[in-house]
């Protein structure tokens, strides 16, 4: 039988993986559809959230400032990397590389990585906040700290 403490990590990484699945197909639905500027920039912040995503179900228990900081690291690392040409060489023999990959630095994506991903893990917060308020009590059967029972 599963704790109430485990099954909370495993109800979040369904989440998390859902979410993760949803933001994969809006971003290729941009991808695909949407050009321009906002299209980049919307391309970008989908990136981004995906990749806070991914670093938040690797670290299910992790409060989200730790998948947040780990997620811009990997998203600036990544920009910083086409710095060196090789994303771009790949690109031109692999286009799909450049999805994940990207092709020419722009310092204006770290921006938009560093405010996607800052908003995501603040929405991140503020649900588990609702949804410990939500949750009939902890694994010892007590309400959160500081709230008394009806």
């Amino acid at each position: 039988m599963t704790s109430p403490t485990a099954a909370a990590p495993s109800r979040r990484r369904i989440v998390l993986g859902a979410l993760a699945l949803l933001t994969v197909g809006s971003g290729l639905l941009v991808h695909a559809t949407v050009d321009g500027p906002f299209g980049d920039a919307a391309g970008d912040a989908l990136y981004a959230v995906l990749v806070y995503l991914l670093a938040a179900w690797l670290l299910p228990r992790s409060r989200m400032l730790r998948p947040a900081v780990v997620a811009v690291a990997i998203c600036a690392g990544i920009e910083l990397f086409q710095l060196t040409g090789f994303p771009r060489a790949w690109a031109s023999v692999f286009p799909p590389s450049a999805l994940l990959l990207g092709s020419g630095f722009d310092v204006r994506d770290i921006v938009v990585y560093t405010v996607a991903i800052s908003a995501a893990a603040i929405i991140d917060a503020a649900l588990a906040r609702a949804s410990a308020r939500l949750s009939p009590g902890n694994a010892a059967g007590r309400p959160p700290e500081g709230e008394r029972p009806a």
